[in-house]
């Protein structure tokens, strides 16, 4: 999102956000154009992830983890953020399972492929981390981290940050089932809920059901995971997220209550795991889960949204897309050795630095080379 000139512009911009009223009438479908936009970035985000696999198969990167089987969940979360930089915008702690929010918020592919290849055009770590670990700091996107659920623990502190701007800005904060079971999350919960002082925080739980290799069954005896928020009294909601519409909608009614409330809340997805944990695990299709990309264009074929033929030429033409992007990677320069030392400390205070006006945060992305964050 660009930022307009002049301070009425910007006044403008910082109070925009997208919009949040899906439904058509009393019926609460949502309306085709819509529906389109969303099936068009779960598409997408399906046939980068399974280039980035076909990637780490033929020796194109060193390690695969994504979210194929939750394109239905984070494409609608991506369409309704509210980005930009600074707290009156959104904060997104997001997961390595979250491909499809960072192209519905307008990430080039492109880039997913150069973090696949370790490539030093990776903008989001200079070809430092793997594949699927974003930073984005003009979206407020916090650098994604491999330890599960340390992103819980962080989120408190920005949407203090959006409480104290006064706005309408919040935090989003992601993860797993299995990563409810550290202390992170139960910080979290604690410290957004604390009576007099509760903080503007979506947590959204993306239960595939598993862990590595454990299931979720043999670990929690909490049914739901959701029912964890009654203690601290959060208000929750556990849907389908399987199901494009009941996901954008739920999202809606999430968000729109943490911004207006300036409250916590839950809310618990049971979504799909495609292709097994991560390439640790062969990142192999698992024909038993539920696929929502395929439930959704059945739908969408069945109201006559879609014709089948268009959704079956769109998609070849993504993957074709895909494949001549990945071979343009190959030629990219890789990381120099005399580089190792660049980005692990800031090069400047950015503590006591005056900071930028908003028009200069809009020409900004991750700080230093690469637009790598320090």
């Amino acid at each position: 999102m660009a930022v307009a000139q002049g301070s009425s512009d910007v006044t403008t911009l910082l109070s925009r956000e997208p919009a949040c009223t899906p439904a058509d009438g009393e019926s609460g479908a949502i309306a085709p154009e819509l529906l389109v936009r969303i099936h068009e970035v779960m598409l997408r985000s399906r046939c980068l992830e399974e280039r980035l696999i076909f990637m780490n198969k033929q020796g194109d990167g060193f390690f695969w983890v994504g979210g194929p089987g939750e394109e239905a969940l984070n494409a609608s979360l991506g369409l309704l953020v509210h980005k930009g930089q600074g707290p009156d915008f959104d904060y997104l702690h997001l997961h390595y399972r979250s491909t499809a929010t960072l192209l519905a918020m307008g990430a080039d592919p492109m880039d997913a492929l150069r973090q696949m290849k370790n490539t030093a055009t990776d903008p989001y770590s200079a070809g430092r981390n793997f594949v699927n670990h974003y930073s984005v700091r003009r979206w407020n996107v916090v650098p994604v981290s491999s330890p599960i659920e340390v992103q819980f623990a962080m989120a408190p502190g920005t949407a203090t940050a959006n409480k104290r701007a006064g706005g309408r800005g919040i935090t989003i904060v992601q993860g797993g089932d299995a990563g409810t079971a550290e202390g992170d999350f139960a910080t979290c919960l604690l410290w957004c809920s604390r009576p007099g002082h509760e903080l503007p925080c979506l947590m959204i739980i993306a239960n595939n059901a598993w862990g590595i290799s454990t299931l979720t069954a043999d670990q929690h005896a909490e049914k739901p995971i959701a029912d964890r928020c009654k203690a601290f009294g959060i208000k929750s909601a556990v849907i389908d997220g399987n199901d494009a519409e009941i996901a954008y909608r739920e999202l809606c009614r999430a968000m729109d209550y943490v911004r207006t409330e300036r409250r916590p809340f839950l809310l618990e997805a049971r979504v799909s795991r495609l292709y097994g944990h991560s390439s640790a695990s062969g990142a192999n299709h698992v024909p038993d889960e539920r696929d929502c990309l395929s439930l959704f264009e059945d739908k969408l074929e069945q109201r006559q949204v879609l014709t089948r033929s268009a959704m079956t030429d769109l998609r070849a033409q993504i993957t074709q897309q895909l494949l001549e992007l990945s071979k343009r990677v190959r030629d990219e320069p890789q990381p120099r050795g005399a580089d190792i030392w660049k980005h692990v400390y800031a090069d400047r205070d950015r503590l006591h630095e005056p900071s930028p006006s908003p028009s200069a945060r809009a020409g900004t992305d991750l700080a230093g080379t690469n637009g790598t964050s320090h």
